[in-house]
C-alpha cells in the first residue's frame, strides 16, 4: 500500500501542480471557459458569471497549493480530503459535458493541451482512481523532507501564486499559447494544407420502400434504392483538419477587409472586445498611443465585437478618431487577454502585443 500511495502521490501531485501552473498563466482565460460553464445553456448558474475571474484565480491557486501540499505531504488529511471533493466535482462536470456535449474543451491545461470532452472525462476517472488510492492510504503520506520545510513551502507556494496571479493580470501571460502569439502570421494560420485530412460523414438515407421504411447508410453516395425517398440524417463521424486560426474576420459596413489589412505594413490595431465594459484607464490611454503610432508612420484601426452604436459615445469621449473592424467577440478574447489591448501587425504577423497597462512598450526600441 505504500508504494501505491507514493506513485500515486507523484503523479497526482505533479499533474495538479502542471495543470495549475497552466491556467495560473492566463487566469482571465480560464475565466472565459467558466463562463461558459456557468451559462444557461450549460449549468445555468449565469449569477455567478460577474464572479467568474475571482472564482478562476481561486481555483487555480487552490489547485496549485493542493499539489505541492501534496508531493511535500502537508496537512494530508486536509489535502487528500480537498482533492477527492476536487475531483469528485470536475469528474461530475466533465462527464455531463462529454455527455450532454455541452464545452467542448474543459480547459483542464488552458490552451497549453486540448482535450474533448471525453478525454476530459477519462483524464478525471483516472485520477480518481489515484485520489481514492491517497484517501484510503493517507496516512502513510509523512512530511518531506520535513515538516517545516513542508509548513514554509506551502506558504512560499502560495504567496508565489497569489503574486502571479496579480502580475499576469496586470499584463498578458507569461507563456503563450495561443495561435495569435507574438512572431505567428494570421493569413498563414487560417490555411489550410492542400494534403490536410477532409472531414468524413456517415448519411443514413430513410426511404419508404413498399409501405415499410427502410434506412440505408452511405459516406454520400446517394443510394439506389426502389422506393420512395423520405429523408436523411447526416453524421460527422470524423473531424477534419481545423486550421488554428477560424472565424477571424475584419468587417466593415458587411465587408471583410481582412486580405487588405493583412498585407498593410506597420499597422497598430487598438482591441476594444466589449466597449461598455472595457476598463476606462485603458481607454483614456489609447488617444496618445494613436498619437505616437501616427508620428511614427503606423495606420491605426481598431477591432471590436461592438456595434456602430455602442462605439459612437466612447468613440467621442476618448478621441479615438479611426475606424473600427468589427471581429467576433471569442476571436478577440482569444487574441489579447486586456479590453483594451494593443497589437502591432506587419504585412499579418504580430509584432507586439501589449496589456494596456504596457503601452509605454509600443514604440519603445
Amino acid at each position: 500500500m505504500k508504494i501505491l500511495v507514493t506513485i500515486s502521490r507523484i503523479i497526482v501531485g505533479l499533474l495538479f501542480i502542471v495543470s495549475g501552473l497552466i491556467k495560473l498563466n492566463d487566469p482571465v482565460g480560464f475565466s472565459f471557459k467558466l463562463e461558459e460553464y456557468f451559462s444557461p445553456g450549460v449549468l445555468n448558474l449565469d449569477f455567478l458569471t460577474p464572479y467568474a475571474l475571482a472564482i478562476a484565480i481561486v481555483l487555480v491557486i487552490f489547485e496549485t497549493l493542493l499539489g505541492v501540499m501534496l508531493l511535500l505531504g502537508y496537512k494530508p488529511k486536509f489535502t487528500v480530503w480537498s482533492l477527492l471533493l476536487m475531483i469528485v466535482f470536475f469528474t461530475f462536470l466533465t462527464f455531463y459535458s462529454a455527455y450532454f456535449n455541452k464545452v467542448t474543451d474543459c480547459g483542464c491545461f488552458g490552451d497549453a493541451i486540448k482535450l474533448t470532452p471525453w478525454e476530459s472525462f477519462s483524464k478525471d476517472v483516472v485520477l480518481l482512481f489515484f485520489i481514492l488510492i491517497l484517501f484510503f492510504g493517507y496516512k502513510h503520506l509523512k512530511p518531506f523532507p520535513s515538516n517545516k520545510i513542508a509548513h514554509w513551502g506551502s506558504i512560499i507556494t502560495l504567496v508565489f501564486c497569489i503574486w502571479f496571479a496579480k502580475h499576469v493580470y496586470s499584463h498578458l501571460p507569461t507563456i503563450d499559447f495561443r495561435p495569435y502569439k507574438i512572431g505567428a502570421n494570421i493569413e498563414d494560420g487560417m490555411s489550410i494544407p492542400e494534403d490536410a485530412p477532409k472531414p468524413v460523414f456517415e448519411y443514413a438515407w430513410k426511404f419508404d420502400v413498399n409501405g415499410e421504411e427502410k434506412i440505408i447508410t452511405t459516406n454520400g453516395d446517394y443510394p439506389t434504392v426502389d422506393g420512395d425517398f423520405i429523408d436523411v440524417e447526416t453524421t460527422e463521424v470524423q473531424k477534419g483538419y481545423e486550421p488554428p486560426i477560424h472565424d477571424y474576420t475584419m468587417e466593415r459596413d458587411g465587408v471583410d477587409h481582412t486580405p487588405e489589412i493583412m498585407s498593410w505594413e506597420h499597422v497598430l490595431v487598438v482591441v476594444v472586445r466589449d466597449i461598455q465594459k472595457a476598463n476606462e484607464n485603458g481607454l483614456s490611454k489609447i488617444k496618445a498611443e494613436v498619437d505616437k503610432a501616427r508620428q511614427n508612420g503606423y495606420r491605426v484601426i481598431g477591432m471590436s465585437a461592438s456595434n456602430e452604436e455602442q462605439l459612437a459615445p466612447y468613440k467621442e469621449k476618448y478621441h479615438l478618431d479611426f475606424d473600427f473592424y468589427f471581429c467576433d467577440l471569442t476571436t478577440l478574447k482569444t487574441i489579447v487577454r486586456s479590453n483594451p489591448g494593443f497589437l502591432e501587425l506587419n504585412e499579418g504577423t504580430i509584432v507586439k502585443k501589449l496589456h494596456y497597462n504596457d503601452t509605454e512598450k509600443l514604440f519603445k526600441e
